[in-house]
């Protein structure tokens, strides 16, 4: 049930692409809670964005699960931002965050609500 939407204007090579949903998709998984066999990522790379008036490399997250806590939140920004900063050289001011916490009567699956 958790989702990460990665939005971004570097271009992310194929084959590098992977590996970093692989890696974002575990740290999802280990900071919800939650089983990685419910977690879906997806990445726009090459996304025309402008963030303080320039181009500079950027990236913007939404991130959507039931039962998000203000601790899960705190740990998911620290580790999602020192990790794009690292594996794409992104500047941590330059990363946009938007956490949402779905009730579980508003997210389904496999035919059914999670409520």
């Amino acid at each position: 049930m958790p989702f990460l939407n990665v939005n971004t204007n570097i271009k992310i090579s194929a084959a590098e692409k992977p590996q970093l949903l692989k890696e974002v998709s575990t740290l999802i998984a280990q900071h919800t809670g939650k089983p990685e066999s419910y977690v879906m990522v997806h990445l726009h790379d090459e996304q025309t964005m402008l963030f303080a008036g320039s181009q500079d490399p950027l990236a913007y997250l939404e991130c959507k699960s039931i039962g998000l806590s203000k601790n899960q939140v705190q740990a998911l920004t620290k580790t999602l931002s020192h990790y794009l900063s690292t594996s794409l050289k992104l500047n941590p001011a330059r990363i946009y965050i938007e956490f949402s916490n779905a009730p579980a009567e508003l997210w389904a699956w496999n035919g059914a609500t999670f409520g």
